[in-house]
């Protein structure tokens, strides 16, 4: 599994849940499916004045979700940013050449209310939760970064071995402690 393997199958889902936060810091989801992929980028239209299109314009953060039918979700985190007015062209026909149902939600000249962004930098969480223990890795695109996740063990951690027994994804081992001066570990399967 990599980032462009991830990228292919946000791309067979199809209609993608895009989330924002609004002006007042609520959660905003959006379904998407006029969208383009490159190998490290992925290309989204939208029209203007909508307030989707303004959450991206005045803050760019999104959060990117596909879930496909063999139970494997991929999220994809990072900032999207408008194409170049130079760019904006090409990156429509591409858009709607592949989509052609937005030539009937935008007829004739109408797609040029529309705006282009691209995520280029950005953070694909892959999980399989159709196996066990699940399947759970992080990759990056550009410049992405990869943020830990997951349970802690902390300083207060005994090492009586409960939760080894009751973890159902068996991420825990028994005798593995944090490194040493970390206070904590992460357990990327949880």
């Amino acid at each position: 599994m990599d980032a462009q393997t991830c990228l292919k199958k946000l791309q067979y889902v199809g209609v993608l849940a895009f989330s924002t936060a609004d002006s007042y810091g609520n959660p905003q989801v959006r379904n998407i499916s006029a969208i383009h992929y490159e190998p490290d980028a992925m290309y989204f239209f939208t029209a203007r004045g909508k307030n989707f299109c303004r959450e991206l314009l005045s803050d760019g953060r999104v959060q990117v979700l596909g879930y496909t039918r063999y139970k494997e979700m991929s999220r994809l985190s990072g900032r999207a940013i408008p194409v170049s007015q130079e760019e904006r062209q090409k990156w429509t026909d591409i858009i709607f050449t592949e989509q052609p149902y937005l030539a009937n939600v935008y007829p004739g000249d109408t797609g040029k209310i529309g705006i282009i962004f691209e995520i280029r930098d950005a953070e694909i969480e892959y999980f399989h939760l159709g196996v066990n223990p699940i399947f759970r890795e992080s990759y990056t695109i550009g410049k992405g970064t990869v943020r830990p996740k997951g349970y802690r063990i902390t300083d207060a951690c005994i090492s009586c071995g409960k939760c080894v027994k009751v973890c159902p994804q068996r991420a825990i081992e028994k005798g593995k402690s944090a490194p040493a001066g970390s206070h904590r570990q992460i357990f990327n399967n949880c």
